[in-house]
């Protein structure tokens, strides 16, 4: 009986073949081509939407300088809470979460990969492990030690908009300032301007021996003029929080303005 079942199969088969052999014979080359051209522009249009959707990244980078408060950052981001980021961090920080503010949220919402980067300046090599799959920088900055901390901040931050793996794929920045509920820290005003005049007299001392210099691969602002986060090939946005009391809104915002839920 199933020997029966499989031969009327392979006969009906058959028969829909030539039905469809018919058909097509019958149809004109220019409709057919065309036919075959829409079937296969929307297969190659779906193959790229789907390779497209494989390869946008979740990443987003925390950097600065140690004891700027990124491992505060990155517990509040996951846990609400600032419960383990009381020691200065010498490994990566990592993890892939649904953000705490949006836990109680319904619907499908993407995974944020968060990696902490130790701002320990024999740690930073770890830094270009995870640039090169970032969909944004937050470079935190102690809004309460910045003056005696200027010159090192400014200079590693220059290290990092200069990298090709930041400026080739215009990956946004956000110079956050982090202790803002302290009573003695510095806006985010003044912040900007004295980054922006250190990173100035940085970018004329390492233009003049722009020869030997082979870490960074992009130049600054423009020549001539004070240089100014504006003139950056990617977007760098200023914004102020505080990983002790959980004031994160602003980074929780550039988050998922660049990991899309």
């Amino acid at each position: 009986m199933d020997k029966e079942k499989v031969e009327q199969l392979k006969i009906q088969m058959q028969q829909w073949l030539n039905e469809a052999e018919e058909f097509i014979n019958h149809i004109p080359p220019v409709q057919l081509y065309t036919a075959v051209g829409v079937v296969l522009f929307t297969l190659i249009l779906l193959l790229i939407i789907r390779l497209f959707k494989r390869t946008t990244s979740n990443t987003i980078v925390l950097t600065g300088l140690s004891g700027s408060g990124k491992t505060y950052l990155f517990y509040q981001l996951r846990d609400g809470s600032a419960h383990q980021g009381t020691v200065t961090s010498m490994e990566p920080n990592e993890d892939s979460f649904i953000l705490h503010s949006e836990k109680d949220k319904k619907g499908k919402l993407k995974l944020v990969h968060i990696v902490d980067v130790p701002g320990h300046s024999r740690l930073r090599p770890k830094l270009d492990e995870f640039l090169p799959q970032a969909a944004g920088v937050v470079f935190v900055v102690d809004s309460v030690e910045f003056l005696p901390n200027c010159r090192p901040a400014s200079e590693y931050l220059y290290e990092i908009l200069t990298k090709a793996s930041v400026v080739k794929k215009n990956v946004p920045v956000l110079l956050l300032c982090n202790k803002v509920d302290k009573v003695t820290a510095h806006t985010a005003e003044f912040i900007r301007k004295q980054l922006e005049k250190e990173i100035d007299k940085l970018r004329t001392s390492r233009t003049a021996v722009s020869d030997a210099d082979i870490s960074n691969e992009y130049t600054l602002g423009v020549p001539g003029e004070p240089f100014a986060f504006s003139q950056c090939h990617n977007s760098i946005i200023i914004a102020e929080a505080s990983g002790l009391t959980g004031e994160i809104s602003q980074l929780e915002k550039f988050i998922r303005e660049n990991v899309k839920p």
